[in-house]
């Protein structure tokens, strides 16, 4: 079998992911809109039959001066990624994507390497010889995604490597948690929590936190509880113009894309969080808190409406998106991973993302520029 490679328009591509389970939210024709800063386009794979049988959104990023571009498929291509000739889906993309003026091509490859249990992530945090999860024994691992990993290495590709010690990458995150939904009841996964967590939502709801669903107005409650999470917990914030702009092109696209939460306590918003949803995945996008009346668990009442709203919207899975891989008690992000596997989901390892130098010159002056930021 060999593929062609072509642009196609929004609503082919739209289609081809509605008609899937779990797509990305970063491989959504609407996607695009939220970052103008790249030019994107929906590429689509043909068969023999003139059938379309894969699809990609690629953010395009010009090098200033140069009309060369770094192309980036985040969370993509949607495209079978167990088939044995890989490279006959490969190599029609890169070919597309050079001759478009591309100078690197990076993706990440969808695919789950190995699982923890939050038993197992619990475990590792309590021992003192594990430094990394990857130290860790996994609960499950899968011997073809390994196997994959090789193969393209063999065809050129080059793995990321994160880019700090957090283990968060300069792209998106190859370790993540998860609740699996599929299948159970709501009894069920709050069984599933472990008692600090059951504790925490009984007291929010004993406190009177109401949590609701918030409108576009609300975005700039949300943006200064953001702004002070993101000095508290040592990261630079998006500008409230991103947010915005996020909330228009999603729910353009689908009016249950993005919802904005609040949790409201005696006229204060404590907390507020994104949640994206694609087909049967659903994914807290972002998390905003005040340190301020703690004690009434903002943060449990609010991810506990979100996972029930999730399994109301039939949620296959409920993804609470990036942890750290670090287990080191010194490092701040190590509560975030205590708090995530509380909910009693899984640590999920994903192949991580990977580069295609077209051009090694450019390839590796990006590469430079990128240490030093």
């Amino acid at each position: 079998m060999s593929y062609r490679l072509k642009a196609i328009t929004r609503e082919e591509h739209l289609a081809f992911v509605t008609a899937r389970s779990s797509v990305s939210h970063m491989q959504v024709p609407s996607w695009g809109d939220v970052k103008p800063e790249w030019r994107a386009e929906s590429l689509g794979w043909i068969d023999d039959s003139g059938r379309l049988v894969g699809v990609g959104l690629v953010l395009l990023r010009p090098l200033p001066k140069l009309k060369r571009y770094l192309a980036y498929l985040p969370e993509g291509p949607v495209i079978d990624w167990a088939v044995a000739d890989l490279e006959q889906w490969l190599q029609p993309m890169l070919a597309y994507l050079k001759q478009r003026g591309a100078f690197t091509v990076k993706m990440g490859p969808p695919v789950v390497v190995r699982r923890w249990s939050a038993d197992a992530v619990k475990a590792a945090i309590a021992d003192p010889r594990a430094r990394w999860l990857r130290d860790v024994e996994a609960t499950e691992q899968d011997p073809s995604a390994f196997d994959l990993a090789e193969r393209l290495r063999r065809m050129g590709w080059q793995q990321t490597e994160p880019g700090s010690e957090d283990g968060f990458a300069a792209g998106q995150p190859r370790y993540v948690f998860q609740v699996p939904f599929a299948g159970r009841s709501l009894e069920d996964i709050h069984s599933g929590l472990n008692q600090q967590w059951r504790r925490n939502i009984k007291k929010a709801e004993k406190a009177g936190v109401k949590v609701v669903q918030g409108g576009y107005e609300d975005l700039p409650a949300f943006y200064d509880l953001y702004v002070e999470t993101a000095e508290r917990d040592r990261f630079i914030p998006r500008p409230l113009a991103y947010f915005q702009r996020m909330w228009t092109a999603l729910r353009a696209e689908d009016a249950n894309r993005m919802r904005l939460y609040l949790a409201h306590h005696e006229g204060d918003v404590l907390a507020a969080a994104t949640m994206l949803t694609v087909g049967e995945h659903v994914w807290y996008s972002y998390g905003a808190s005040t340190s301020r009346k703690r004690e009434v668990q903002p943060n449990n009442a609010i991810q506990w409406r979100m996972m029930c709203d999730a399994h109301e919207l039939g949620a296959g899975v409920y993804d609470f998106r990036g942890i750290t891989e670090t287990l080191d008690e010194g490092n701040h992000l190590l509560g975030l991973l205590r708090f995530k596997s509380g909910t009693g989901g899984d640590a999920v390892e994903y192949l991580g993302e990977w580069d295609y130098p077209l051009n090694k010159i450019l390839h590796k002056a990006l590469d430079l520029y990128m240490s030093r930021r």
